[in-house]
């Protein structure tokens, strides 16, 4: 869906994208990571024909970007940064225009066009406002309807950058829940976010951009390896502890973790010494440990003294 070879973009002497490889396979839900600065919406803009690349090479649904964009764009829906729309206008006329503004295609015909604007009103959750003006809609509403736009045509394939973004954790839910859904019916999802707990919720696959450098890319099950330890709660913890003497890492009140032994093992010394088990699972990295592994701070974070002056010429980092 998404292919990239050597993608390099580069702001004067500021390489903003450095010589990335991307692969998106139809089906995937792909998480598109990385610190504030680091590229992300720099790579998003020039998939879409939006930004020219400075080298390299892309690929969107198997056509050359930008050379043939338009006729990929056709099955492509795509929220970038932050949604525009006329704000004296309703959601539904904005809607309208946006969807008879676009690139003809088989979805794209004048006589479903109503339908399809109540249908993704609907599914994003305004249709009860969708004939307010949007200037009265909030933040999260505003997103909404930059969501709604990019599902009119019934994309083969959603780019997203921040969806989530102004949302409360209800909407949260509700925007992933909608994008598992899309997904399970044949859409693949491209999402570029900073909020690392949606991305491990939602996604099924990983790319972490760092400086420009995609620095990991793989399916978020071979990321999230066990760690040898295994963690446990028990309400006797002393007994426990004294059985797992020498293997016992840490201990927290009813909680301790334990290294160098199997869950099942574990639980078999523990009952046979009395101890009674609330709770055994083998500890697992989790998606932040592995994207702070390997990223450094993003370009928002100053150290080391005052803030640099603006001077008006952007020099490298």
């Amino acid at each position: 869906m998404i292919r990239t070879e050597g993608l390099t973009k580069r702001f004067g002497s500021v390489v903003a994208v450095d010589g990335i490889d991307l692969d998106v396979r139809e089906g995937d839900r792909y998480g598109f990571l990385g610190p504030n600065g680091s590229g992300k919406t720099t790579t998003v803009r020039m998939l879409l024909g939006l930004v020219f690349a400075t080298s390299g090479r892309i690929e969107l649904l198997g056509q050359p970007v930008p050379g043939r964009v338009r006729r990929a764009l056709v099955d492509v829906g795509a929220l970038i940064e932050g949604p525009a729309a006329y704000g004296h206008l309703s959601a539904r006329s904005n809607l309208m225009l946006m969807d008879a503004a676009g690139p003809s295609g088989h979805h794209g015909e004048r006589r479903t066009r109503r339908t399809r604007v109540a249908e993704v009103l609907e599914q994003v959750g305004l249709d009860a406002v969708g004939r307010r003006p949007v200037k009265a809609y909030s933040l999260g509403m505003r997103q909404r309807l930059g969501l709604a736009a990019a599902l009119l045509r019934k994309p083969r394939l959603l780019v997203l950058d921040e969806p989530t973004n102004g949302l409360d954790p209800q909407g949260i839910r509700e925007v992933r829940d909608l994008l598992v859904s899309l997904n399970e019916q044949g859409t693949t999802v491209f999402l570029s976010s900073h909020l690392l707990t949606e991305v491990e919720a939602l996604c099924t696959r990983i790319g972490v951009l760092d400086r420009g450098r995609l620095v990991l890319q793989d399916d978020l099950a071979n990321l999230q390896r066990t760690t040898g330890r295994v963690l446990v709660r028990t309400p006797d913890p002393d007994i426990a502890a004294a059985v797992l003497d020498g293997q016992l890492d840490h201990r927290d009140g009813d909680r301790l973790v334990v290294r160098g032994i199997a869950p099942e093992d574990l639980t078999a010394q523990l009952v046979k010494a009395g101890a009674r088990i609330t709770e055994v699972v083998g500890e697992r990295q989790t998606l932040e440990d592995v994207v702070l592994s390997v990223t450094s701070s993003g370009s928002d974070r100053v150290t080391g003294g005052t803030a640099p002056r603006f001077t008006g010429r952007r020099r490298p980092s």
